[in-house]
């Protein structure tokens, strides 16, 4: 079993200081090479000894002993650690594993990932499962323990929901609390058992990553007061000071619908700052076509552009994150006892790398990438294709709410009043006006309203995609609504999108109705896919995928459509209540 998380056996341990003495070979041998030192800061030149999945040494020192040891010639390289993503969201279509696997080939070859998913999809000692599973993908896989679901649950699945949370604050792959998004939950509403998860946290020596868009400087200093260490949602390089001055380690964020890095670091620049070591880069869960490229590696190309000197560019990819999460005795740096996650660069100013040892394996070499099958028993731990057992009736589609959801972004919604007949079969083509249901997997309760802004014409989409896991169903007919609906049950789950009783477009997701069992490169396909046809039927916003990921999230303004019915986001109130069915 793969031990890179957490520890080596002592056998192992012996057999490392053997190869030190001359007794045993190292696997491979990465001669005359110039190496990024973090301790140091400095570019260093000599040779890296790696022992199957560990760096056992960095230096000037040849091994005297090489008998089957593979010999690489790292005359043209320069050597960094592996990039470190911080701050995942694993589920946005692909799922844990595809995403690790990609993730890696571009060089970012740890991932702290969020667990939001796993307390809605299985049960919890299938979901630990599939953690010990995880272990044998490429990249080095940690996770968070999350204390709210961003949306509110019905009472019984609240209390399922809060259950769940202590054996993750307790199990060895959780190295954070958070990302706390119902912090008003605590801080004005005097939720103590969000503060009690958050205190277990801190006593099982574990950062706390807070949630906080906007907030000012007093929310930012009690926030820290009740325990929060790291902070992600700086908009501008002012909001980014204001978190340091206070002691937020800071994440900086380039992702699909806040790509604000590059502002961020040119504003930092302008400004004269010159201290990184507090700062590390995330993409926060982006969709799919955004990681073209990669992962961190873009991250720091635009911070070499910006004019950050390279050796902090890298650091803020690599050792300031491990550091911030305790783990720098495992990854972040090219030293003794370290995972064996190096990125083979043609030059500092290139982040992207042309070849990636990951745990000690090739995962790329010379830009070819070398596929492994990790298989992941995903039925077995319960995460299977949707089965659902239940229609949606005629009787159902009824949507006599006096107020809608109206679109001001991809992901924040306004209220607006409902003068729209819609007791017809269509709605009119000359609005952008639509019928959604947020309907329970289980089918026992719904919601119906109006959503102004997602389309002007298409006929039906229905999306198990959720924050909830819950069902989506949105379109301006009822008819290809209930046929999108029919064609979604029957690929177990998905996105399925209908126009005049055409099936225009379908995306299965057969991990448990929201995650593709598809390579990364091929989502990607299917993503443009999906935009293209609802940016033809009138989406004129950016991010579909996040739209219907987001439609139940309380932690974004002003009202949502949620599983206890239409609320207002800051008042934490049920204007119309769900029905049950």
């Amino acid at each position: 079993m793969n031990e890179t998380r957490f520890r080596w056996r002592n056998r192992q341990l012996r057999e490392h200081a053997a190869i030190i003495d001359g007794k045993t070979a190292p696997t491979k041998l990465i001669k005359n090479t110039t190496y990024l030192n973090v301790y140091l800061k400095k570019w260093m030149h000599g040779h890296i000894w790696l022992y199957e999945d560990r760096i056992l040494y960095t230096g000037q020192e040849l091994p005297s002993y090489t008998e089957g040891t593979e010999i690489i010639d790292g005359t043209d390289s320069y050597i960094v650690p592996g990039y470190v993503e911080p701050h995942a969201h694993p589920f946005q279509l692909y799922n844990p594993q595809s995403f690790a696997e990609y993730a890696a080939e571009t060089g970012t070859t740890t991932l702290v990932n969020d667990n939001l998913m796993w307390l809605f999809l299985t049960e919890k000692e299938k979901a630990f499962s599939l953690l010990e599973e995880f272990m044998d993908l490429p990249a080095t896989m940690y996770w968070w323990a999350r204390f709210d679901s961003q949306s509110v649950l019905r009472d019984e699945d609240r209390h399922a929901f809060d259950s769940q949370i202590p054996d993750w604050i307790s199990h060895d792959a959780v190295i954070q609390g958070g990302e706390l998004t119902a912090w008003p939950d605590v801080l004005h509403h005097g939720d103590e058992q969000i503060l009690h998860f958050m205190q277990e946290t801190k006593r099982s020596r574990k950062p706390l990553e807070a949630h906080l868009p906007g907030a000012s400087e007093q929310t930012l200093v009690k926030m820290r007061l009740l325990g929060m260490d790291s902070e992600h949602e700086s908009m501008t390089a002012d909001d980014v000071l204001k978190r340091l001055e206070i002691g937020y380690h800071t994440g900086l964020r380039y992702s699909s619908i806040r790509p604000d890095l590059p502002d961020i670091l040119q504003g930092l620049v302008e400004k004269g700052h010159t201290h990184f070591d507090h700062m590390m880069y995330t993409t926060d869960g982006s969709t799919p076509g955004f990681y073209r490229e990669g992962l961190i590696n873009p991250c720091i190309q635009i911070a070499l552009d910006a004019g950050v000197p390279a050796i902090d560019a890298y650091m803020m990819a690599t050792y300031h994150a491990a550091r911030h999460f305790g783990i720098e005795n495992r990854v972040g740096s090219l030293n003794a006892g370290r995972v064996a996650h190096l990125n083979f660069l043609s030059h500092p100013k290139d982040p992207m790398p042309h070849s990636v040892i990951a745990k000690g394996e090739w995962t790329k070499r010379d830009g070819e990438v070398l596929k492994k099958e990790t298989p992941i028993q995903w039925e077995k731990n319960g995460v299977k294709p949707l089965d659902l057992d239940w229609e949606v009736t005629d009787a159902d589609m009824q949507f006599s709410m006096p107020i809608g959801l109206e679109m001001v972004n991809d992901v924040i919604m306004k209220p607006y009043a409902i003068d729209t007949d819609a007791s017809t079969d269509r709605l009119s083509e000359d609005n952008k006006e639509s019928y959604l249901m947020l309907m329970d997997r289980e089918g026992e309760w719904m919601v119906n309203t109006l959503l102004k802004g997602f389309t002007q014409s298409l006929g039906g989409l229905v999306s198990s995609y959720s924050n909830t896991g819950d069902i989506i169903l949105t379109g301006k007919s009822r008819k290809d609504m209930k046929k999108a609906f029919q064609r979604m049950k029957e690929i177990g789950g998905g996105i399925v999108l209908v126009n005049e009783g055409e099936v225009l477009f379908e995306l299965p997701l057969s991990l448990g109705g929201v995650m593709a069992d598809l390579p990364m490169e091929e989502l990607m396909e299917e993503e443009a896919k999906l935009k293209e046809c609802l940016n033809e039927h009138g989406f004129t916003f950016n991010d579909p995928v996040y739209t219907l990921l987001f439609l139940s999230s309380m932690h974004l303004p002003f009202i949502r459509i949620t599983p206890l019915g239409i609320m207002d986001v800051k008042k934490k109130e049920v204007l119309f209540p769900s029905i049950m069915r």
